[in-house]
C-alpha cells in the first residue's frame, strides 16, 4: 500500500509540475503553418509561449531540425543548442544551406523565468522549400496547339497519362500559369486555392504554388489536366478595356516531382508529350464573368482511361524561369456561405435573390432543365429606389455568370471570376425559385483572421462588421479598391490608408509582404511609384516623366512600417528599404527648396462636397489644397525613413532625413501658414494633417486644435475630410485631448458620417459618404461603389482609442503592448482581442454609473504598459485586492488614469468613483 500512494503522490507530483511548466503550441515558419514551396533561404521560426502563470518571460530556446519526422529529435539538420534569449517570433535559421523540393521538420523548447528546466519540446512542425532556383526547373512552357478563337477565348484543356512504376512515398506538384489555371489528377482537384498563381507584376514577379499530391497518385497509370483562363494575365483591365496586359497567349508551367518509397525518384513535366482542346469554359473574363457550356464538359478528361486521340498537340515556348517565384502569401480560397435571406420580384418582373450582405465571390446552384436551356445571373451591390438592379456602377463590367445546360439536374458554379455582389438577378428558370439551392460562396485571400471589436452600440458594431467585410472583399491577392466594375486594380491610396486597421482584422504580414515585391518591381526609373500595383495603367506610351502622388505612392514608405509595427517584422523594412529610399530621393528632387508645390496630385480625395460641379465648387466644399497635402505626406514619410534608417543601424541616412525633416516642416510654415498659426486651407483635413505630422509649432498647435473643432462645429459635428484626413481626424483629436469631439464624430448617423451609411443599410464601407442619398438616388453612378474600405481606416481609432489596444515602437509586433482605453460617447462596455504572434492580447471594459470593470490579458513572453481609468490608485482592484496587494505598481501618473507595468496573463480591475 505504502508503494502505491508513493506512485500515486509522484504521480500528482508530475501532473502539477508539467501544468506549471510552459508549453509551446502555434509553431509558424515564415508566418505560416506548415508551408510548402518555399524559397526563402533563410526562413524564419516562431511560437507561443503557453502559461498558467502571470509574468512568463521566456529566458532561452532550442530549436532542432531534421529532414524526417521520425529523427527530429536527432536535429540531424540544425540544432541551435541553447540559446539564450527572450526572441519567439522571426527567429532565423542558422545551419546549413537548404535543399531544394525537401521537407523539413523542427521543434523548440524553451526555458522561462518560472523554472530552471526547459519546457517539454513542442509539437512537430515543418516546411517544405522550393525550386530555390531557375536551374532546378526542368519543364517547359507549354500552349495550346490549336489555332484558337481570339473573340471569347474559350479555356483550354491541356493533359498527360504517365506511369507511377512503383510505390509512391511522396509527391509535389509546382505548377504556374500565364492566365489563371486549376489543375486535376486522376479527377480530383489538386489544392483548395482559386484564381491562381494569383495577380503579380507578371514579367518580372510570377508565383508558382507547390501541392503535396501523394494522396492523389496511383501506383501504375494516372492523369494530369490543367485548366486555363485568361484573368489578369490577357483579360481586359481598367476601365480602358486594355486587353493583353502581359501577354497573348496562355500558356502552363509544371513539374511532378515523385518519390518511391525504395528512395528512387521521377519527374514529370510540361513538354511536348502533352495533348491540348478546349472544354465547357467558352469564356471567362474578371470583369464580365462566365459562359460555361455543360454540353461540352469532357467527362473523365483529367483519368487515364480518358481517350483523346481527337485532342491538338502543344507547343512549347521559350519564355525562362528568371521570373518565377515561390507563392510567399496566403493564396485565394473559399471562405463564408450564404443562403438567400429573401426571394425578390421586382417592378419590372424580374426574379432577384437578396443574401442579406455585400460580399465577394460567387453563387454556386442547384438546376434542373432541358438541353440547351440558358440560365443568367447578374450581380450587383444595390437595389435603386424602386427595387430594380443597379447595374449603373458597374460601368462596363457585365458581372454575368451565364450557363447553357446539358440537361437533367446538375450543379453549377464559376471557374476563373468572380463578382462584388449582394443582390443576384436570376434570367431563364420558369417556375417558382427554391432559395435553398443557390449558395453565396465568398472567395478571398486566405489570411487569418485576427482581430474583434465590439460595443455597447449596435450601429459601431455594424461599422466594424462593414470595416471587416470590406477587407474581405477587397484583400483578393492585392489590395484592390473595389471589387464590382471595372476595376479592382490595388490603388495604393486605398491600402496606404487602411493598412493599419487592414493589420488588427486579418493577418496581413505575408499579403502585403509579397504586394510591397510588385511596388518595388513597378517604381519607376526615377523613383516614383505608381497609383496602382501591379500597375496596369502605365503599360501605355508615357509621354511625361512619370510622377508620384502624395499618399498614394508613400504606400512605398507607410506600409512597410506599419507592417513592422503591427508585426515585428524586421525583414519586410530590410527589404523594402531601397524601393522606400529611392521614392523618398524622388521627392527630394521634385521639391523646390524643400516645398512640393508642382506637379499632380489627389489631393483629399472624395473630401466632403456641397456643391459639386458648380462654379464655385472649391468655396462652397471642404476642399483642402493639393500641394499643402504633399508637403505633409512628404514631411510623414521622411520621418518614417528617418525611423527605418535607425532602425536598420544607417545612420548616415538617419542624419540626412532628420535635418530634411526639420526643413520641409520649415518650408510648410513659410508657404502654407500664417504667422499665429493659421492655415491657407482653413479645413480639417489641413489642421488634422498639420497636427498630426507636427508641421505646427509646439506653441501654435492649441490654437490649431480649437480651429478644428471649431470646424468641426461649423458642420454640426460632422467630418468633411476625405481619403487622407479621414484616417487621422479621430486620433489628433484623441492626441490633444479632444476625444469627446473624436466620440461626435464616431456617432453621427447622418450624412457625412461614418454611420450615415450604417443607418442606410450598408454592409460594407461605402467609396463617398453619399454614395447613396436619402432619398435612395445614387450619387456618382460611374464612380460609386458600395464595398470600398478605404473610410473603415477609423478601425484603427477604435481599436487603439475605445479599447485602447495599441503598439510601442520600442517593442513592436505586440513584444510590448499599450492599454489605453478612453470610454467615452455613452458606450457602456466595449471589447476587442487581437491574436498577436505571441498569443491573445484583450482589453475589455464595462462601466455602471460611476464604476468600471476592466479586463486585460497580456500574452507569455510579453509585457505590457495599462492604463487604467481611475482616479487614484487606492480606488483600483485587481481581481479585488489592491494594486500592492495584487503584486502590482504605480509606474506613472497621468491625469484620470492609474499606469501599470504589468507581465503576462489575465488581469480583473475594477475601479470606482470615476
Amino acid at each position: 500500500m505504502k508503494k502505491y500512494r508513493f506512485l500515486f503522490a509522484l504521480l500528482q507530483l508530475i501532473s502539477v509540475w508539467s501544468v506549471a511548466q510552459s508549453s509551446v503550441q502555434q509553431l509558424l515558419t515564415e508566418n505560416r503553418v506548415n508551408p510548402i514551396g518555399l524559397d526563402v533561404t533563410t526562413p524564419r521560426f516562431s511560437w507561443q509561449l503557453i502559461a498558467t502563470k502571470q509574468n512568463v518571460q521566456q529566458t532561452a530556446y532550442e530549436i532542432r531540425i531534421s529532414t524526417d519526422a521520425a529523427s527530429v529529435a536527432k536535429g540531424t539538420v540544425w540544432q541551435s543548442g541553447r540559446v539564450a534569449s527572450d526572441q519567439s517570433v522571426h527567429v532565423p535559421y542558422a545551419g546549413a544551406a537548404l535543399k531544394p523540393g525537401q521537407r523539413y521538420f523542427w521543434q523548440v523548447r524553451i526555458w522561462d523565468n518560472t523554472s530552471a528546466k526547459p519546457s517539454v519540446w513542442s509539437p512537430v512542425a515543418f516546411w517544405q522549400t522550393g525550386m530555390l532556383s531557375a536551374e532546378n526547373w526542368k519543364a517547359k512552357w507549354i500552349e495550346p496547339g490549336y489555332v484558337e478563337d481570339t473573340l471569347n477565348r474559350p479555356s483550354p484543356l491541356m493533359r498527360k497519362v504517365f506511369s507511377a512504376s512503383k510505390k509512391v512515398r511522396s509527391a509535389t506538384l509546382s505548377i504556374t500559369a500565364h492566365g489563371l489555371y486549376e489543375a486535376q489528377i486522376n479527377g480530383k482537384r489538386v489544392g483548395d486555392a482559386y484564381l491562381t498563381p494569383g495577380w503579380t507584376s507578371y514579367n518580372n514577379h510570377l508565383q508558382y504554388q507547390t501541392y503535396d499530391v501523394t494522396n492523389l497518385l496511383n501506383q501504375g497509370k494516372n492523369a494530369i489536366g490543367v485548366s486555363l483562363a485568361s484573368g489578369w494575365y490577357r483579360g481586359r483591365l481598367v476601365w480602358e478595356n486594355q486587353r493583353n496586359m502581359y501577354g497573348k497567349n496562355l500558356a502552363v508551367l509544371g513539374q511532378l516531382a515523385i518519390t518511391y518509397t525504395d528512395g528512387s525518384t521521377e519527374t514529370v513535366i510540361t513538354d511536348e508529350s502533352w495533348k491540348s482542346s478546349t472544354g465547357p469554359v467558352r469564356f471567362a473574363e474578371i470583369y464580365d464573368g462566365e459562359i460555361y457550356d455543360s454540353r461540352l464538359e469532357k467527362a473523365g478528361w483529367t483519368t487515364a482511361g480518358y481517350s483523346d486521340s481527337d485532342w491538338s498537340g502543344v507547343t512549347t515556348k521559350p519564355f525562362g524561369y528568371t521570373n518565377l517565384v515561390a507563392n510567399y502569401n496566403e493564396l485565394v480560397g473559399q471562405h463564408e456561405t450564404r443562403k438567400p435571406v429573401k426571394v425578390i420580384t421586382t417592378p419590372k418582373g424580374e426574379t432577384v435573390l437578396d443574401f442579406g450582405q455585400n460580399m465577394v465571390g460567387w453563387v454556386k446552384f442547384k438546376v434542373t432543365g432541358k438541353a440547351g436551356d440558358k440560365v443568367v445571373l447578374s450581380h450587383v451591390e444595390m437595389l435603386d429606389k424602386f427595387g430594380n438592379p443597379y447595374f449603373e456602377n458597374l460601368r462596363t463590367a457585365k458581372a454575368l455568370a451565364t450557363y447553357l445546360l446539358k440537361g437533367g439536374t446538375e450543379t453549377l458554379e464559376p471557374h476563373f471570376t468572380f463578382f462584388g455582389f449582394r443582390y443576384v438577378q436570376i434570367n431563364g428558370l420558369t417556375g417558382p425559385i427554391n432559395p435553398a439551392d443557390f449558395t453565396a460562396i465568398t472567395l478571398y485571400s486566405d489570411i487569418p483572421k485576427t482581430g474583434e471589436f465590439t460595443t455597447s452600440n449596435a450601429l459601431v458594431n455594424q461599422l466594424q462588421s462593414n470595416i471587416q467585410w470590406g477587407q474581405r472583399g477587397n484583400f483578393l491577392d492585392v489590395p484592390t479598391d473595389c471589387p464590382q466594375r471595372d476595376e479592382r486594380l490595388g490603388w495604393t491610396g486605398d491600402a496606404e490608408v487602411f493598412s493599419r486597421t487592414a493589420a488588427f482584422n486579418f493577418g496581413v504580414n505575408n499579403f502585403f509582404a509579397k504586394w510591397l515585391k510588385d511596388v518595388t518591381a513597378d517604381q519607376f526609373p526615377n523613383g516614383a511609384v505608381p497609383f496602382i500595383i501591379p500597375d496596369v495603367l502605365n503599360k501605355r506610351p508615357v509621354k511625361d516623366e512619370p510622377t508620384g502622388a502624395a499618399g498614394w505612392s508613400d504606400a512605398s514608405i507607410i506600409i512597410p512600417w506599419n507592417m513592422y509595427l503591427a508585426y515585428g517584422d524586421r525583414r519586410v523594412v530590410e527589404q523594402q528599404y531601397a524601393t522606400m529610399k529611392a521614392y523618398e530621393g524622388y521627392m527630394e528632387r521634385v521639391a523646390k527648396n524643400d516645398l512640393w508645390s508642382e506637379g499632380f496630385q489627389f489631393g483629399d480625395w472624395l473630401s466632403y462636397v456641397t456643391t459639386e460641379g458648380s462654379p464655385a465648387f472649391e468655396a462652397k466644399s471642404a476642399f483642402t489644397d493639393n500641394h499643402l497635402v504633399a508637403q505633409c505626406f512628404y514631411a510623414y514619410s521622411t520621418d518614417l525613413m528617418r525611423k527605418a534608417a535607425m532602425l536598420l543601424g544607417k545612420t548616415k541616412d538617419a542624419v540626412h532625413y532628420t535635418a530634411l525633416l526639420e526643413r520641409i516642416k520649415k518650408a510648410f510654415q513659410n508657404a502654407y501658414m500664417t504667422p499665429s498659426g493659421r492655415l491657407i486651407s482653413d479645413t480639417q483635413t489641413a489642421y488634422v494633417l498639420a497636427l498630426q505630422f507636427d508641421m505646427i509649432p509646439e506653441n501654435l498647435r492649441p490654437q490649431a486644435v480649437d480651429r478644428l473643432v471649431g470646424n468641426i462645429k461649423k458642420y454640426d459635428n460632422h467630418l468633411t475630410t476625405g481619403f487622407l484626413g479621414t484616417p487621422f481626424l479621430c486620433h489628433v483629436l484623441t492626441r490633444f485631448g479632444r476625444t469627446d469631439v473624436a466620440y461626435k464624430l464616431l456617432l453621427q448617423e447622418t450624412y457625412p458620417s461614418w454611420l450615415y451609411p450604417v443607418k442606410m443599410g450598408a454592409t460594407t464601407i461605402w467609396e463617398r459618404w453619399d454614395s447613396m442619398k436619402p432619398d435612395s438616388t445614387f450619387q456618382s453612378p460611374s464612380m460609386t461603389s458600395f464595398n470600398h474600405y478605404a473610410y473603415g481606416a477609423v478601425g484603427d481609432w477604435m481599436y487603439r482609442t475605445i479599447t485602447g489596444i495599441d503598439t510601442d515602437e520600442a517593442g513592436p509586433g505586440y513584444k510590448h503592448t499599450i492599454i489605453k482605453p478612453q470610454p467615452g460617447g455613452g458606450l457602456t462596455s466595449a471589447s476587442a482581442s487581437l491574436q498577436t504572434y505571441y498569443g491573445m492580447v484583450r482589453s475589455s471594459w464595462k462601466k455602471e454609473a460611476d464604476n468600471l470593470s476592466f479586463t486585460v490579458e497580456i500574452p507569455a513572453n510579453t509585457t505590457a504598459t495599462v492604463y487604467v481609468p481611475a482616479k487614484s490608485a487606492e480606488s483600483v482592484r485587481e481581481n479585488g485586492k489592491s494594486i500592492t496587494a495584487a503584486g502590482l505598481m504605480v509606474s506613472a501618473t497621468e491625469p484620470g488614469y492609474v499606469v501599470l507595468k504589468i507581465g503576462s496573463g489575465v488581469y480583473n480591475f475594477t475601479t470606482s468613483g470615476l
